[in-house]
């Protein structure tokens, strides 16, 4: 593959949650690792991007570098599509006639929406127990990452009691702050540490910026799964608190974005009271030009062909952005705001594109 950045450059990753979405992740941080001039500093992330933060850094540590890193991150998805054949949560045989790859006929998709609402996932039961904590304990040395010098992490989230963010650093992770960061809180119980409880952290930072601002790195590289706009209305109870996941934790992302947007363009005088003398560069890869296209289930469809499939999406679209905007890293900021505050407006322009092809 060739390489498309000449000099070194450094940057922070911030990765978004998504769901099984996070095999696009996977992707992306695997294009990334080629380049042996980019080198990350520090990754940020809350839920699916927290664990895809985390096995990063379990793989980078104690000499495994970027090659070591891309093994982890192959070895953990490949796992999971190969235990999900074990899992109840499959597509139905209407679903896999349909040729896509979400669950709107599964029965057990609806079930767990359901049992939520009728137990209310708040205990340890046996049904609101997160089954990813055993398999997560299983796949990633937390001493090895706690040792992971070379990168920082900074994994999101959210007090039950207080409703604000919290930041857990690379220094104090094992896999119970782990598992608080990708808590959906309508299917799984929440997650007691040093007497709090925790939720999903992408209702407060999804993924959380603010940490990265204080480091060496000025080039912030956002990774964006979760769909701002879809292609098409929920219509089962499922689907409903699926969207309003997506809803709740997009509201947090574009907060931060639009508070970073306005501190940049402050006068210069005060914006060197507010912040470091050169400002944060921001960038974007998404994969929401397809992401958005997939029901609202594919995010729990953890089938092996499914993450494969995200995963090329994922490596295709760093190749792009690299191409495209690798050699503005260092100079300029490439986010679009659009892709973020406009999104439906940019998704019916995709689509007029599309149909006059």
């Amino acid at each position: 593959m060739q390489l498309l950045i000449a000099t070194k450059k450094t940057v922070s990753l911030a990765l978004q949650g998504g769901g099984t979405y996070g095999a696009f992740t996977w992707g992306v941080l695997d294009r990334l690792l080629d380049e042996e001039h980019l080198v990350i500093d520090s990754l940020t992330g809350s839920s699916a991007g927290a664990i895809n933060a985390v096995v990063t850094a379990d793989g980078h540590a104690f000499g495994g570098g970027r090659r070591g890193a891309q093994a982890a991150l192959r070895r953990f998805w490949t796992t999971l599509g190969q235990v999900s054949l074990m899992s109840p949560l499959q597509r139905s045989p209407v679903d896999r006639l349909t040729g896509r790859w979400d669950m709107a006929h599964t029965p057990a998709y609806h079930l767990m929406e359901m049992m939520g609402a009728i137990i209310g996932p708040v205990t340890n039961l046996p049904l609101t127990i997160n089954p990813l904590k055993q398999f997560l304990a299983t796949m990633i040395n937390f001493e090895r990452v706690r040792g992971c010098a070379e990168l920082e992490l900074f994994i999101g989230a959210t007090n039950v009691r207080t409703g604000t963010g919290k930041i857990f650093t690379r220094r104090e992770l094992d896999v119970q702050r782990l598992i608080a960061s990708a808590c959906l809180p309508t299917v799984f119980a929440g997650v007691e540490i040093d007497g709090e409880l925790y939720w999903d952290g992408s209702y407060v930072a999804n993924p959380p910026l603010f940490p990265l601002l204080e480091r060496p790195a000025r080039d912030v590289i956002v990774v964006q799964i979760n769909p701002i706009a879809r292609g098409e209305l929920p219509r089962s109870q499922a689907d409903i608190a699926n969207r309003s996941n997506e809803i709740a934790f997009n509201i947090a992302f574009m907060r931060e974005i639009s508070s970073l947007y306005h501190t940049q363009h402050l006068a210069d005088e005060e914006r060197a009271a507010r912040m470091a003398a050169e400002p944060t560069r921001l960038h974007l890869i998404s994969g929401l030009d397809t992401l958005m296209d997939y029901g609202f289930s594919s995010k729990f469809n953890s089938e092996l062909g499914f993450l494969e499939k995200l995963h090329g999406l994922g490596v295709a679209a760093a190749e792009q952005w690299l191409r495209e905007h690798g050699r503005d890293l260092g100079h300029r900021t490439t986010l679009d705001p659009a892709r973020i505050f406009a999104a439906d407006i940019v998704a019916e322009r995709r689509e007029s594109s599309a149909c006059h092809v």
